[in-house]
């Protein structure tokens, strides 16, 4: 496997320098689009509707149509957006692992340890194990900042990226809004061929019956002598790592201290503002503005790999 990113979890004034992977990798049988007559290519055109002309990447921006209106977005004006180029995996917090739906998740990635000392690392794994506890985090990946949820598969730390909530669709189906009487009777029933298929899920137990039928076709084609020259009728086919803790025991001191301390600091305002005596009502109105208050978001060969 190669890294695709190279950082640390920070986490209080602990740090744990780590390699990101990409844990899965699609696999399929790659098909092209050939003529039925000759087995020739077929290429998608990238051809304007303005003027007719087929156009070169050379010549081609990005845009967003909104409505009746287009904003041509050039790769000058997209360059010079800010991106995020943080090498840091912020722990925002620490959440009960059942409260994250797996809907959200998204993309997985291996986190290997890096650096001299491997303390750190196993720390942080045994910590979330103990407390069945999943870190909500915040990493730069390709130039954007995305929130990721932290947690352990088997000895190994991963970080799997989560969807924005907006990003979720509502499910609106009326007639589950229809009242349904099931007895008690069709329960028990419904209950009992649950249990006959009642099993521990094993995933190495499945597989794409599709994916291999379809080499074994493939292979069976390729046998036979039914194939074409592939030369004749396709032609040509187009950081550092992070600093070592010295003292990991110190640092989790530091950070611990540090939180109670501001958290007592809260409180110690909270309790202030409580036993602060009252002022008097005054008959005058207050000529200031109230501010309101916001919150701050057959062969391996054939198959096609995609991190």
């Amino acid at each position: 496997m190669r890294a695709i990113w190279t950082g640390a979890i920070s986490f209080g004034l602990v740090n744990v320098p780590v390699k990101l992977y990409s844990a899965t990798e699609k696999r399929s049988v790659t098909l092209h689009q050939v003529h039925d007559a000759d087995g020739g290519r077929i290429h998608n055109e990238r051809r304007c509707d303005v003027c007719g002309r087929t156009i070169s990447y050379d010549h081609i921006e990005k845009a967003h149509v909104d409505d009746d209106e287009t904003v041509v977005l050039t790769k000058k004006e997209l360059d010079a957006l800010p991106q995020e180029r943080s090498k840091e995996i912020s722990v925002v917090e620490f959440v009960p692992s059942k409260q994250i739906d797996p809907i959200l998740y998204d993309k997985s990635y291996f986190l290997e340890p890096t650096g001299k000392s491997l303390k750190a690392y196993v720390l942080l794994r045994r910590t979330l194990e103990k407390t069945e506890r999943t870190a909500i985090v915040q990493l730069a990946l390709r130039q954007r900042t995305r929130l990721a949820a932290l947690r352990v598969r088997d000895n190994v730390l991963m970080v799997q990226t989560l969807r924005w909530p907006d990003e979720i669709r509502e499910p609106s189906f009326p007639a589950l809004d229809e009242k349904v009487r099931v007895s008690a009777k069709e329960m028990d029933l419904s209950a009992s061929l649950v249990k006959t298929y009642a099993a521990d899920f094993s995933p190495e137990n499945f597989h794409d019956e599709y994916e291999a039928e379809l080499e074994k076709l493939i292979d069976a084609k390729l046998k036979q002598g039914d194939a074409l020259d592939t030369d004749a009728t396709f032609g040509e086919v187009e950081g550092a790592e992070g600093a070592e803790v010295i003292d990991l025991m110190e640092a989790l001191k530091k950070s611990v201290k540090k939180s109670r301390a501001s958290k007592r600091g809260g409180k110690s305002q909270s309790s202030r503002r409580k036993s602060s005596p009252k002022k008097s009502s005054s008959p005058k109105k207050s000529s200031g503005s109230t501010s309101a208050k916001k919150k701050s978001s057959g062969s391996s060969s054939r198959r096609k790999k995609s991190a």
